[in-house]
This record gives C-alpha cells, structure tokens and sequence, in this order.
C-alpha cells in the first residue's frame, strides 16, 4: 500500500545520512513539472555539521537527489552513497 504525504508534512523536518550525520532541515521539494514526480530535495543545512561544510552548497542550500531517501517519518532518512 502506498502511503501519500502532503509536501507542508516534510518541509521543516531534519536531514540526516543512513550513518548518522546531521544535514540540516528540509526546505523545498524540486518536483519535475513533466512527470510530477521528485527529482531533489532542497536542505538548509546545518553549518555546525562537519558534514554539510564538505558538501556542495548551491545558493546556500544543498541539492540531495530524491532516489537517495531511504526513510521518512520523524526524520528524513537519506543515504550518501547516491550524491
């Protein structure tokens, strides 16, 4: 059964990689106006993270390819491994 969530229940919620480090909170969705699908996750990262301060930041914000997410509930899960 697939689960639907509203896009205003995930803007807000914390980032975090499949081994633990914090990437910051999720800002925007990019959706593909073509297929209507998620394309990246848009994250106001979290500076004082040792790890969002070696990612690409773009505009101030970090791009995570949706195909990364491994889990949403009350954190977004996300694996590095796909960046």
């Amino acid at each position: 059964m697939v689960k639907f969530i509203i896009a205003r229940q995930l803007v807000g919620k914390k980032v975090i990689t499949s081994d633990g480090f914090d990437v910051g909170r999720l800002f925007d969705l990019e959706v593909s106006e073509v297929t209507g699908k998620i394309v990246n996750l848009v994250i106001e990262p979290n500076m004082d993270s040792g790890l969002s301060s070696k990612m690409k930041i773009d505009g101030g914000q970090i791009k995570v390819p949706y195909n990364s997410v491994l889990a949403v509930n009350d954190y977004c899960v996300v694996d590095r491994k796909n960046w």
